[in-house]
Formats: structure tokens, sequence, C-alpha cells
């Protein structure tokens, strides 16, 4: 997952008075670090809220000095001055947001709720105002006659465009109602992901008898003991919500109450009607984005969202994603009916239910393939799965990533590596911080600490919450977790590898539906046979991993993948379903959900992958914007083919590829960087084929 700390550039003048902390905190000035690294030894939590105070003030005094400028309006006058009118918020802004994801605490949840208004109504105060416009629309009107570069053309669109979107042209009544929605918004989006996280913590499942780990793995089994034992019950197992922990329980558990306890738990998130509880919450959000999207001319806040994406339009996506769901379902009943032919033989008498899948799943796989994921685990040592991304990456575009010492970090996890391109040149700084823990959302994704413009180059960041190690085991990725690592080093790969001039064109800044394409594209790798053998060594007797099991890793490739594609497409028909609402009138989002999962035909043993009360996407940016992991994969998958007709290091395919996607940002439009790389449009066969739906 892609998670930018968006700079919600917001509002307030308000004066910090304490002259001795505002003289030494960090953020105040470029941070003194070799390499600008942000000094983490010596943030503290004072620090951030003066600093986003001075930042407001700074910019504030940025965007006045354009407004007063004499000179006749220009790019560089107006729109690249813009672009660079707030340094001390943007370093803190990205500092903040990355710890209220990866390390969060009480004050830091605290300021976090405090700020989200301030800095939504400073923002507003940017977009809304009329001065600024002026001279934004002048140097727009212009924009034919400026002999501008295809890069200062995008910016200057994409500034106006925002400008527009964000209500600049509304009525000063409606201007005013805007304010109000877009405050809220930021203060529920906060809540809705702090429910999501204090119900991820609260839930302990702890087994106290032997007998009741039946069928669990030996590894599963000293994990659970180890986290009992750090949780001061040692003696004990304990299973907790993280993907590290339940997965393996869902797939290994004998014990079914057991199965559909944790299940349980898992899906009804948000849905408890207790503090956490996040059904009011959510409704909320969709009701005002609504109004949101009707104030700025929108039938639905799902047009809204998709006018700046590939997509373009509801419609388009909707027509997308049904297509799809007419393959995905019948290939996930017939699993469904090959599963309960497994139960049938067990001759208990019992119905495949939802936490049965996994489970049966692994027998099938077991059955079907002669592979067990305990088999190829020892294979996947993190460290060894890491440098095997490293390694693809070099192959590819000559890079190199060097571990380095003494880098402050903001937990002992964190390592950090200096990336350099084949002429020993840096592009950038690259951090992963990848166990879970009780202050780290759940899930994974890339960040920044700083981005790339001109000659500055980012600080990127991969966090995530993969299987921990446990006394003398390193930690043991499963295949997911493998293909999870390459993903999220894809995203980073384009935010390190970025060449533009600009902050609002450089990165990741592309469209939602075009920035999974460089991550998924890269999952490609990591099971490729010539990949495999590169990083997947036994931890214990560094054996590379045997033809054998390649060759079974490679024909269950499709294997449940009806399961995988048809939860995926529900949580995106979901998402899709919540936004193209016109009318929010009495809205029950969890009686909503089950209706339009029933008008789908979604089976019941299939949930879909994040139900509404715990939807974070949907919160953190990808709000009818879900979808966009399954467009990209048909870019990904015939993107991909055009290494594999060439070979998959193929030096002129890579440098197309860097040259016309990873470098260019969203310096040009997205289907013209990928014709650009590709030759032509995408195709959906190849998606359809390594899903196995063709």
């Amino acid at each position: 997952m892609f998670k930018k700390c968006i700079l919600i550039l917001a509002a307030s003048c308000m004066m910090y008075s304490c002259a001795t902390q505002t003289e030494s905190n960090p953020f105040l000035t470029e941070f003194q670090t070799p390499n600008g690294v942000p000094p983490f030894d010596k943030i503290k939590l004072e620090h951030y809220e003066p600093a986003f105070q001075k930042g407001i003030e700074e910019q504030n005094a940025n965007i006045q000095a354009i407004i007063d400028n004499t000179e006749a309006p220009t790019f560089e006058n107006v729109i690249v001055a813009l672009d660079n009118s707030s340094p001390i918020l943007s370093r803190v802004s990205s500092v903040f947001f990355n710890m209220t994801e990866a390390e969060t605490s009480d004050g830091l949840a605290d300021l976090e709720m405090k700020m989200g208004p301030l800095l939504s109504e400073h923002s507003d105060n940017i977009s809304l105002n009329q001065e600024l416009f002026k001279k934004v629309n002048t140097v727009y009107q212009q924009k034919d006659g400026l002999a501008l570069t295809t890069e200062q053309k995008r910016l200057l669109d994409k500034t106006y465009k925002s400008f527009i979107r964000s209500g600049a042209n509304l009525p000063d009544d409606k201007q005013a109602r805007l304010r109000e929605i877009n405050k809220q918004l930021s203060t529920l989006g906060i809540a809705f992901g702090n429910h999501v996280l204090n119900e991820n913590n609260a839930f302990k499942l702890y087994i106290d008898k032997e007998e009741d780990l039946a069928g669990l793995p030996e590894s599963v089994r000293l994990a659970a003991a180890s986290e009992a034992k750090a949780d001061g019950q040692e003696g004990k197992w304990l299973f907790t919500l993280q993907n590290s922990s339940r997965l393996p329980f869902l797939q290994y558990a004998d014990n079914r109450p057991m199965r559909e306890k944790i299940y349980k738990a898992y899906i009804n998130r948000g849905n408890n009607n207790d503090g956490n509880d996040n059904k009011k919450v959510i409704t909320d959000i969709v009701a005002l984005r609504l109004e949101k999207a009707k104030l700025l001319g929108y039938d639905c806040y799902s047009n809204f969202v998709l006018d700046e994406c590939m997509a373009k339009d509801s419609q388009t996506v909707m027509d997308f994603l049904n297509n799809l769901w007419n393959y995905a379902l019948p290939k996930a009943k017939a699993e469904a009916a090959e599963l309960q032919q497994l139960m049938d033989k067990e001759g208990k008498g019992e119905k495949l239910e939802a936490w049965d899948w996994w489970y049966y799943t692994e027998k099938l796989r077991k059955e079907k393939y002669n592979l067990e994921e305990t088999e190829i685990k020892p294979y996947f040592k993190l460290e060894n799965v890491r440098q095997g991304a490293f390694d693809v990456a070099n192959k590819l575009y000559g890079i190199t990533l060097t571990p380095m010492k003494d880098v402050p970090t903001y937990h002992p996890d964190v390592e950090v590596f200096e990336v350099k391109d084949a002429d020993g040149s840096q592009l950038g700084i690259f951090y992963v911080d990848y166990f879970p823990r009780a202050g780290k959302r759940g899930g994974a994704w890339m960040s920044n600490y700083r981005e790339q413009k001109a000659d500055v180059r980012p600080l990127v960041c991969n966090v995530a919450s993969f299987t921990k190690p446990v006394g003398d085991t390193p930690s043991l990725l499963s295949l997911d977790e493998v293909e999870t690592l390459f993903h999220e080093f894809g995203h980073g790969l384009h935010g390190l590898l970025t060449k533009c001039q600009y902050l609002g064109t450089s990165g990741t800044n592309v469209a939602r539906d075009f920035v999974e394409l460089p991550s998924q594209i890269n999952e490609h790798w990591a099971t490729e046979p010539e990949v495999l053998k590169m990083y997947a060594k036994h931890y214990k007797t560094g054996e590379v991993i045997p033809d054998s099991l390649i060759e079974k890793i490679l024909n269950q490739k499709t294997f449940n993948q009806g399961f995988m594609t048809t939860e995926l497409l529900a949580a995106a028909i979901l998402d899709m379903n919540l936004h193209n609402l016109t009318d929010t009138e009495g809205l029950d989002v969890v009686a909503y959900e089950k209706e339009a999962m029933d008008q789908l035909g979604l089976i019941p043993e299939i949930a879909p992958r994040y139900r509404t009360t715990y939807f974070n996407h949907i919160i953190g940016g990808y709000a009818a914007g879900y979808y966009s992991y399954l467009w990209a994969n048909v870019l990904d998958n015939d993107a991909f083919e055009a290494f594999k007709e060439h070979g998959i290091f193929d030096k002129q395919t890579a440098d197309l590829f860097r040259q016309n996607v990873l470098e260019k940002g969203d310096s040009e439009d997205p289907m013209t960087l990928y014709k650009n790389f590709r030759g032509t449009e995408p195709q959906l066969d190849p998606m359809l084929k390594n899903r196995g739906m063709k």
C-alpha cells in the first residue's frame, strides 16, 4: 500500500510563546544532520505543535509575498513559489504523520486530533484565498503562450485544478460550509483510524491448554508463547489480530471454535457498539463527502474523486469491476465446492464457513500440490528476502543499497540504507520498519520523510508488520509477506528514482489508480525461478531453494485466486457503492453493506477484504479508489509481459520502465507514460491469465 503523509496545509496564526523550545526546535531549520535526515534522537513531543504553528506562519507569509508581488504573475513567481512555500510545515508534517502511523502514543494521538482541524483550516485558507487564486488563474489563462516544459504544464494544470476542486469558485456561503465539512472530515478520519488501532490492540486470544494448539506449527507456537511472555503471561500462548498472528492461526489451528472466535473478532472491528464503534463515524464521513461533492458540482463523491484519475468516472470503474466479478465469482464458488468436498471426506457433517477457508485451503494445497507453507518459510528469512529485492533493483536499474550506521531512528527495529545510482551518485536514503507493535497501525506502506525536487534527493520509508523473530529463529516470511516486501519496495523505488523539478509532480504524487503500478510489477520478480535462487536460502543450512519447491510454488500460483480476487473485488465494489450514493438519508452502513454484497451474489464463506467499519484505505486516501489495485493489476501484468518477452533483467526494457515510469512522477499524463514504455495501451488478458481466470 502506498500511504502518503499528505501535507494538509492548514490554519491558525497562534504564536507559540516558549522561546527556549522554539529556539531548540529541530523542525525550524533544515535538519542539521548528514543527508538532512530527521534527528529522531532530538525530536520530542513538545516540538511538534510549535513547529506546526511556525510552519503555518511561514507559509502564510510566503503566500502573502506571492500576492503582494507587484510584478506580472509568472509561472516562477506564482506556481513555483507556491510549490516551495512550506519548508517548515513539510518537515514537521512528514515526520509527525509518519509517527502517528508507525509509532504513535497517547500524546501523539491527542495532538493529531487537535491539529487536524487547524491544518484543515490552513489548507482552506490557501485554496480559498481569492487574491492568490487570481494570480494562479492569470498564469493558467496564459499557459499556451508561456513556452512551458511538459512538466511545468502539468504542475500548472494540477495547481489550477486543485483550487477549483477546493472551492475557489464557490460563493462565500458555500465556501464557509466547505470549510466546516473539511474540518469535520479531518477529525472523523483520525477518530476512525484510532478506533481500528484500539480494536486491534484490545483483542487477545489466550490459550493455556496445549491441546488447543493442535495443528499449529512449532514456529507459530513459539511466536505465540513469546507474545504471551511479553504480555506478562508466561506459560500461555497469545494470538492477536495482527496478520502475522491471526492468519497462521486460521491456516493451521484444528480448534474450530477458536478459529471462529478470532475470525469474528477481526471482521467485527469497529462494529461492537462500544467506545471504538465506527458505524456512526463512517456514516458521517460518507454523508459529508457527498455534501462536499455536491457543493463542488458533482452528483456523488466517486465522480469528484475519479475526475482526477485515469478512470475518469464512476461508470468506467463499475463496468471494469463488474466485468472482473463475472470471472472471479464462479472461480470462488468452484473453490468453495472443492473445500466442502474436502470437509465431507472428514465425515464430521460440517458446512464450510468463512473461518474454515484458510484452514481447508492449506489442506487442499498440500493435497493438490504437495506443498505446505511450512516447507517454504525456512527459505524466506526476512534479511535474505530484502536483499533479494535489493539485488533485483541492482540488476534492473544498477542501483545499490548499503546499510548506514549511526543514523537516528524512532525505534530499534528501524534500519537505514543509502541508495546510490550506477554512477555512484546518491539517489536517496531508505528506511525499513518491518515488525508489528502496539503503536503501529496494521498493514504495510511506503511514505516519505522528504520528497524529491530538482537536486534534493528523497528520504523514503517502508513500514510493515511481518512475522517477528523468536528466540534463535529469525523472521521467516510467508509467501504473501515476501510479495508484500517486494510490493512496498516497488513503491520505494518509485519514490527513490524520481527525477522531477517540482514537489507537486515528483515521485508518488501520481493518479491513485497509477500509483500501484510500480509496486505491483515489482511483485512479479519475487517468485521468478532465477530470482528465488538469488535470495531463497535455508536459514539454517544456507541451501538454495531446490527446483522441486520452486516448481510447487509456480504450480500453485493461481491456487485460491478465486477467493483472493473475489474478496478484493467485493471491497472495491463496496467502496464504490458507498461513494456512488447520491442520498445518505437514513443510511445504515452495516445493513447497506449486506444488501450490496447480497445483490452481488457474494457467497457467505467470503467477506469483503475490508468491511465498512475498519476499511482504513477509504479513510486514508483510497476513497472511491480501492479499485486501483485491480486497475493497476491490469497495467502491471501487461507491463511484465514486456520483461518476459525480452528477459526479466533485459537492460533496455528496464531502462524504458525507469525512464518512463519510475523517474517521471506525475510530470506527464499516466497513460502517455505507460504507452511510452509499452508502446500501446494495456491489455486485460495477462491479468486474467495470471489469476487463473482464462
